[in-house]
Parts: structure tokens; C-alpha cells; sequence
């Protein structure tokens, strides 16, 4: 059920809203400009409705907040007015409202603009959300990597806790497609995503296609050793699928895996330590492939076998 937040300085006129939407949605009503920035911020809502005149922080200057925060702003605001003037009207909808309801409410209106905007917003997300995922896997795709690096690098920083970045590549994936075809060589690749996917679903956890046969995760919190085993798991499940390779090459289709696990400090280049990871992933191909190499912040290397 969609969540709406009633955010109006009198219970009666909250309390009519609620009656007239509680049976099609999980409607939270409060009664400050303050109380209800801090519940939109903690996300979950589908749509707000807005009272404009309210003591201290009228409905225009708390949507002027809910416009800037990135947390909100996303969020559709509709306002409830008993202004019923087109500037007032203008100018809400300049500062981002998505629409007005005027007082005395008519139910049947009332439900009809809700109900518009939360499609509207149900439809915007499932976009959203569709462009950051990769089509073939459906993990997250490079675009939303680049989305998602910098808020778990600054996380880390932040909080001082380990980060562990880790480059995973299909060992001789060519040969593979060369001799099977590319409709095959699909295949593995979204088999690979799949086993790789299932061991990192902590919210703490990030994986991505990096692009062709590469992916690549974040994992945040976790020590060097933890994070090792963990990538080792992950390396064993991949070989556990038994996907026929061609016979030059080994048995079964497997990853390299590559990564390195530090404490960054304000200052520190999330990219130098991408590289790090990367030149693990080259060392793992150079030694035989199949197999995990992992460093730290002292460039201690560990290897599987």
C-alpha cells in the first residue's frame, strides 16, 4: 500500500484527509512544519499533502525544503489551500508542487489527484529504477556505479570503517564466445551475475556489471579477511555452476577476482585504490586464474592458492 504524509496544523482538516484516503492508502498525518520534514526524510513516502498556512514555517517555505534536500525532493507535494487565488497558485507550482486542493474538500476530487500523482510517481520510479539496472543480469548497471561510489567512499570516510572494492572478470571469456557464440557467451554472463549477486545482499554490500564481462563490488564494513573469504565464496560458487569451457582452456567456466580493503581518510582517491584492485584482478589472471588476490592499505598481497 502507498504511504502519504498529511503534514497540516489542524487535526480536524488532517483528520478529514485521512477518512477520505485511509482505505486506499497508508496515510501518516502530523501537525508541524518540523515533524514533518523529519518523517519525509526518512523516506517511504509515495506523496505529500501540504497545508500552506501553518504557524512558524508556512506550506511554501517547508516545500522550499523538501525541493532542495536530495533525500525529498523527489517526493510529489500537493498543497492544500483555502487561498483560492491563481498567484498563490503559481506560486507553489514554481517552487516544485505537483498540484493544489482546495478547501472545503470534495472527496471525489480529493481521491482523484492523489490517485493521478501517485501513478505518476509508481511510474517515474519503475523508470528510474530500470535505467540503473543492467538489462541482460539485472544487477545494477556502470550508470548507477557512478551513482553509487562516492556516497560508500564518503560513508567510509565518514565513519572511519574499512571498504573493500573488488574487480571480478570471466577468465577467457573470448575463447569462450569464439567457440560457443554470443548468444551462450549472454547466457554466462547473467549465470555468473546471479551466483555473484546472491552472496552480496547487505545493504552494506554493492555489485555492478562494469561493463562486458566484468563486474564489480563494494563492500563496506568489512575486514580485509572477511572480505576475502566472502570474494572466495563467491569465486567457488561461480565454478560450483559447471559451465562447460572450451577444452584448451579448463573445465568449467570460473572468475579472477581482484580487490583491496582500506580505511580511507579525507583526502584519500577512491581511484587509486580502483587501480589497486584492478592490478589484484591481473595479478589473479598472471598466476593461473580461478582465484583470489587481495591486498590492504600496506599493500600486503594475499592470494588463494
Amino acid at each position: 500500500m502507498e504511504k502519504i504524509l498529511v503534514i497540516d496544523d489542524s487535526s480536524v482538516q488532517a483528520n478529514m484527509l485521512y477518512s477520505i484516503l485511509k482505505e486506499d492508502y497508508d496515510v501518516t498525518q502530523v501537525h508541524t512544519p518540523g515533524e514533518g520534514l523529519s518523517l519525509a526524510r526518512e523516506g517511504g513516502f509515495s506523496l505529500v499533502l501540504l497545508d500552506v498556512v501553518m504557524p512558524g514555517m508556512d506550506g511554501f517555505a517547508l516545500l522550499g525544503k523538501l525541493q532542495e534536500e536530495p533525500s525529498t525532493q523527489r517526493i510529489p507535494v500537493i498543497l492544500i489551500t483555502s487561498l483560492n487565488d491563481v498567484e498563490h497558485e503559481a506560486f507553489g507550482l514554481n517552487l516544485g508542487a505537483v498540484d493544489y486542493i482546495t478547501k472545503p474538500y470534495h472527496p471525489p476530487i480529493v481521491k482523484a489527484r492523489v490517485k493521478t500523482h501517485i501513478k505518476l510517481y509508481r511510474y517515474q520510479t519503475q523508470i528510474e529504477q530500470n535505467a540503473m539496472l543492467d538489462p541482460m543480469t539485472g544487477v545494477f548497471n556502470r550508470r548507477s556505479y557512478d551513482a553509487r561510489y562516492v556516497s560508500m567512499w564518503q560513508d567510509a570516510i565518514r565513519m572511519k570503517t574499512p571498504i573493500s572494492l573488488c574487480m571480478m572478470d570471466i577468465d577467457k571469456f573470448k575463447v569462450y564466445n569464439d567457440t560457443f557464440g554470443h548468444p551462450a557467451g549472454d547466457k554466462v554472463i547473467y549465470a555468473v551475475a546471479k551466483a555473484a549477486s546472491a552472496y552480496l545482499r547487505r545493504s552494506t554490500d554493492f555489485f555492478a556489471r562494469y561493463g562486458g564481462e566484468e563486474f564489480v563490488a563494494i563492500i563496506l564494513g568489512s575486514s580485509p579477511e572477511t572480505a576475502f573469504e566472502h570474494m572466495k565464496k563467491i569465486r567457488q560458487a561461480v565454478e560450483n555452476i559447471h559451465i562447460p569451457h572450451s577444452p584448451i582452456v579448463s573445465q568449467w567456466v570460473t572468475v579472477s577476482i581482484g580487490g583491496v580493503t582500506v580505511v580511507p581518510k579525507m583526502g584519500d582517491d577512491y581511484e587509486t585504490y580502483l587501480k589497486i584492485a584492478d592490478t589484484m584482478l591481473y595479478d589473479a589472471k598472471r598466476f593461473g586464474r580461478n582465484r583470489v588476490v587481495w591486498t590492504n592499505e600496506k599493500l600486503g598481497q594475499v592470494q588463494e592458492r
